[in-house]
């Protein structure tokens, strides 16, 4: 079983600053929404995926997981405790509706990165360095990660000028302590029309996210009826 959660937070309140100022201190509330046992949990099969989405003044934090949240410890510090708590469903109303053909208005934040060759040659404790990508660059990455994970992003527009269904809403570096280290992201936000062509393949996307960085608001892919 796989949830899909709504949170509101409020803008005006001293909290939502803090809680806002940093990806690790917000996967570190949202970890703390589930006991122990719901992060034991066999790989591939569903995790933790969160995402921060504001239009206009309006904030909501999504987050999809196996287990049912309690963020009753978020309202209380960024939310709206007498008025607006949050909503939690079960995802599969969703997943289960999935068949190939289908077209939806998808949202995806993401870390699109490349990694260059190691000099010394790639084992498993050495890799390359990782390197952001422009925002033609971060397209081809959207667009090679659509194809394995079981969905195209169509064109549209007039015959001679027809371009992909998608734009970038936002592309914002990010740097931010863990400890004793500084992370640094390079965070983009896509926004677009996708079709269906592997429900299988699109559901596992949907449940354990697409790219890196998925402990740090990245990868969480959701999905809307398209107009």
């Amino acid at each position: 079983m796989m949830y899909l959660s709504q949170l509101p937070l409020n803008p005006a309140r001293r909290g939502t600053s803090k809680f806002l100022s940093s990806p690790h201190v917000i996967h570190g509330a949202v970890e703390k929404s589930f006991p122990p046992s719901a992060h034991e949990r066999p790989p591939g099969e569903g995790r933790v995926l969160w995402r921060v989405d504001q239009t206009g003044h309006a904030i909501h934090l999504y987050v999809v997981s196996p287990s049912e949240p309690d963020f009753t410890h978020i309202v209380e510090q960024c939310g709206w405790p007498t008025t607006t708590a949050w909503a939690t469903r079960k995802y599969s109303d969703l997943l289960d509706t999935l068949t190939a053909g289908q077209r939806w208005h998808f949202r995806l934040t993401a870390n699109p990165v490349r990694s260059t060759p190691n000099p010394r040659g790639v084992t498993e404790n050495t890799r390359g360095k990782r390197l952001g990508l422009n925002a033609t660059d971060q397209l081809g990455w959207l667009h090679r990660k659509a194809a394995q994970h079981g969905f195209t992003v169509p064109e549209c527009g007039p015959e001679h000028d027809r371009e992909p269904d998608v734009r970038i809403i936002d592309r914002r570096g990010l740097k931010f302590r863990r400890g004793s280290a500084t992370v640094a992201l390079s965070i983009v936000t896509f926004e677009g029309i996708l079709t269906v062509t592997d429900p299988a393949e699109l559901r596992t996307a949907l449940v354990n996210g697409i790219g890196r960085a998925k402990g740090y608001g990245c990868g969480l892919l959701t999905l809307a009826p398209a107009r």
